[in-house]
C-alpha cells in the first residue's frame, strides 16, 4: 500500500468515526446555540430595554417583534442543542441572524456595529453548514 493510499484510508476511517460524526457536530451545535440562548435570556431579563431598542430601529409592533425574537432564540437554541429538526431550526436561525445583522447592526462605520454585523453573518455561515450536513450522530434527529 502506498503512502497516499494509507492517508486516504486513514481519512476515510476518521470521517466515519464517532468523533467526527458525533462529538464534533454536537459541540458545534452547542457552541452555535450558546449565543442565541444567552441573547434570549438577556431579552427576558430586560423586556422594556429590548422593546425600546426594537422601537428605536423602527420595526413595527415592537412587543410582537420582541416576543418573536425571544421565542426564536430560546426555542431555536434548545432545539439546536438537542438536534431536533436541526436543519429547519438552523435555517431559521441563519435567516434570523442575517435579518438581525441587516436591521440592528447596519451602521458599518461604527466599529462595534461592524463587528456585530459580521459576527451575525459568520453565525449564519456556521448554521448553513448545519443545514447542509445535519445534526450528526448524537442528536434527536439521528434517533428517528
Amino acid at each position: 500500500m502506498s503512502y497516499s493510499d494509507a492517508i486516504a484510508q486513514r481519512v476515510e476511517t476518521l470521517s466515519h468515526s464517532a468523533l467526527i460524526n458525533g462529538v464534533t457536530p454536537l459541540a458545534g451545535r452547542i457552541l452555535l446555540a450558546a449565543i442565541f440562548l444567552l441573547s434570549g435570556i438577556s431579552k427576558i431579563s430586560d423586556p422594556a430595554g429590548t422593546i425600546g431598542y426594537i422601537n428605536m430601529v423602527g420595526l413595527p409592533i415592537p412587543p410582537l417583534s420582541y416576543g418573536a425574537a425571544v421565542v426564536t432564540e430560546i426555542l431555536g437554541s434548545i432545539a439546536l442543542i438537542l438536534g431536533f429538526q436541526t436543519r429547519i431550526v438552523a435555517l431559521i436561525l441563519a435567516l434570523f441572524s442575517v435579518a438581525t445583522a441587516l436591521t440592528f447592526h447596519n451602521n458599518l462605520s461604527d466599529l462595534n456595529q461592524f463587528i456585530h454585523f459580521f459576527k451575525n453573518i459568520a453565525m449564519a455561515g456556521g448554521l448553513l453548514q448545519v443545514v447542509a450536513f445535519g445534526a450528526g450522530r448524537y442528536s434527536l434527529d439521528a434517533r428517528r
